[in-house]
């Protein structure tokens, strides 16, 4: 099969960081400067688009042609550019992209990234990145650039001729990487489950734009209303300055070390009068309630639309999506009973009423951030999702029979966890029902070997929890789970093996296997995760443990320690990943418009009248062949408005 390998170098406008691929090709300002091609072993060519010249007959056939593979390093970003400059849309089926190659295998997500940690010879070119922002992005007008607002080859010719270099390395860097690879291909199930992700990026989904411009509005007013009380009532000259509340504050008697949110919150238990009002006017001025509103303002297209949302095996570690733009995997949840009014509200301009009936308007505006996502006109929203999923993942791998029959049975896992854990029954809002919530933080908190550090984290003081509970919490939640806990440490034991072994070992329906200097551990879904030059390194307790090297914490390449629990973290969510790509891609199948997903859920947009919560549920809980004996279950709502039911 033929291929042509693609870099493009481009300008627009709208800022590409921010806005995204889509929004920033769908400006009236976007063009092409730069063509760079390679069919096959051929030379590299460079068509200088900027400077007049033509995209050859050859490259226009082969854009068009779906038995010729297209490769890029970030595919989606060609694809989608070129597709605006031909004036319709190129399928994804004849796409390849060489960073879902990389983070397949979790080498970094960037090209320079990847030529980095491969030690590739034609390595990205440093200079690239002043070279883009010379001629792709907007430049400030001076008088000593003759106040121009871009600039053209002809302002900078030698500057220009290294662009054009620039760019030819950039496909010769793909192209070289690729072959590095070339023993690691896409496997077809998960080219088509790329397919599908940028088939849901193309389509988008419809935003309110009047919501989210009047609740921009609203939040401003009543920031600047918040803002002058707190002026009035402090006499400061900068009310939102840390040191000056500080002092303010030590004026009266409260010594403030911090002023984060935990910090105030702790201050307004023992405060009273002015100090109390202030306090709680800080807490308002800090809440960010809107910046998910202007995330969408700027990322929505033409057609109404935000593109681009989730990133295709973002999350490298165990292919999950990643969230893009605006983040909608931890949109904030929403509670309030009447949200139609509320969004009503806001969409009118009514903010008078929304102060006077809510207790706070930054909090409806966060919650109302969901809503703005809407279906096109005769369609409604069908929401499914996967109960549990990961809980019940883990009761699979690790054949823990009673939570596997109490999701059977359709039973509330937190009040089941409760019951094996103290040996009364419990029942929500029933019989013991005060200790459902300390099976609740313990499931949440402790499933991957977690202990009185993660309930701390969980929120477990919080929620009213002693400190001397939360040991023995951790005691029972392990001795009610025996097979999860020796789960965690026969992984443990077959990657270790592996590795000092440098050779296969098989448990239960995982493999763990050294090869090329990667630590693979085979999924049931019969997908790779991959740990890159594992070998037994002393951890930070002085005790020899396994690690990688990987993109750590710092976004930073680094040698990163992980052992039994957070392997099997790693396998749990990578499954669970799996389950809801084949989950969606039988409902794309089976005619279904998904236009967003969020962790397990699937949001689809349907023609009103037309199929039924009940049937999509029942599509996504089809467990594959080689998931049998696992408990799926997916619930649903239809939707007006995108929530949280």
């Amino acid at each position: 099969m033929s291929l042509l390998a693609i870099d493009i170098e481009t300008y627009s406008d709208v800022d590409l960081q921010k806005c995204g691929v889509y929004a920033y090709s769908d400006s009236p300002n976007f063009e092409i400067l730069l063509f760079a091609y390679a069919f096959d072993d051929e030379d590299t060519q460079i068509v200088d688009m900027a400077c007049g010249e033509q995209l050859p007959q050859r490259v226009l056939d082969a854009l068009e042609d779906e038995s010729i593979v297209k490769t890029a390093f970030n595919a989606a970003f060609e694809r989608t550019c070129i597709s605006k400059y031909l004036g319709h849309r190129l399928s994804p089926v004849a796409w390849q992209c060489t960073a879902v190659q990389s983070a397949m295998l979790a080498l970094p997500l960037s090209l320079d990234g990847v030529g980095e940690v491969l030690n590739i010879q034609r390595k990205k070119l440093k200079e690239g990145v002043d070279l883009v922002r010379f001629f792709s992005m907007p430049c400030k007008p001076t008088k000593v650039n003759g106040g121009r607002t871009r600039n053209r080859p002809e302002d900078e010719p030698e500057k220009w001729v290294r662009f054009k270099t620039y760019c030819i390395r950039d496909v010769d860097a793909e192209r070289e990487i690729r072959y590095k690879l070339r023993n690691f291909p896409i496997p077809a199930q998960e080219m088509k489950f790329y397919q599908m992700d940028q088939e849901i990026n193309d389509r988008g989904i419809l935003v309110d734009q009047k919501l989210a411009a009047n609740a921009v509005l609203c939040d401003n007013q009543y920031k600047d209303a918040v803002t002058a009380r707190a002026y009035e009532l402090t006499g400061l000259s900068n009310p939102n300055s840390p040191v000056q509340i500080k002092g303010w504050l030590a004026e009266r008697g409260v010594e403030a070390e911090k002023l984060d949110k935990k910090a105030v919150k702790s201050l307004i238990g023992n405060a009273d009068g002015e100090v109390l009002e202030v306090l709680k006017l800080r807490l308002l001025m800090a809440k960010t309630s809107v910046k998910k509103y202007e995330a969408i303002e700027r990322s929505v297209c033409s057609d109404g639309r935000v593109h681009g949302l989730l990133q295709f095996y973002g999350a490298n570690r165990t292919g999950r999506w990643a969230g893009r733009l605006v983040q909608v995997q931890n949109l904030p949840q929403n509670h309030i009973e009447d949200l139609e009014l509320a969004r009503d509200l806001v969409k009118n301009q009514q903010f008078d009423l929304v102060d006077l009936l809510y207790d706070s308007t930054p909090g409806v505006l966060s919650e109302l951030i969901r809503t703005a996502f809407i279906p096109k006109p005769s369609c409604r929203f069908i929401v499914a999702d996967f109960s549990a999923i990961e809980a019940r993942v883990l009761a699979w791998f690790s054949g823990e029979q009673w939570r596997i029959d109490t999701f059977e049975q359709g039973g509330d896992i937190y009040c089941a966890s409760a019951t094996q854990m103290f040996g009364v029954p419990v029942v929500k809002h029933g019989v013991n029902g005060h200790l459902r919530q300390k099976g609740k933080i313990a499931e949440l908190a402790l499933g991957y070997g977690g202990s009185v550090g993660a309930l701390t984290s969980m929120g477990a003081l919080e929620m009213g929890m002693e400190e001397e509970e939360l040991q023995p919490l951790v005691n029972q939640w392990r001795g009610s789970n025996p097979h999860i806990t020796k789960f965690w440490w026969d992984v443990d034991a077959a990657a270790v093996r592996a590795v000092r072994e440098k050779t296969s070992v098989s448990y239960g329906n995982l493999c763990f296997t050294y090869r090329s200097g990667i630590l693979f551990v085979t999924l049931p879904s019969g997908r790779n995760l991959s740990y890159i030059k594992p070998r037994m390194t002393m951890n930070r307790f002085g005790r020899e443990s396994l690690s990688y090297e990987g993109v750590g914490e710092s976004k930073k390449w680094m040698r990163i320690e992980t052992y039994g629990p957070k392997l099997v973290e790693n396998i749990v969510q990578a499954t669970a990943r799996d389950l809801l790509a084949l989950a969606m891609l039988r409902l794309r199948d089976a005619g279904f418009e998904i236009v967003m997903h969020i962790h397990d859920e699937a949001v689809l947009e349907v023609p009103e009248g037309v199929s039924s919560v009940e049937e999509v549920c029942k599509m996504m809980a089809i467990a594959p062949d080689w998931a049998a004996g696992l408990p799926l279950r997916a619930d649903g709502y239809e939707c007006a408005f995108y929530k949280k039911d």
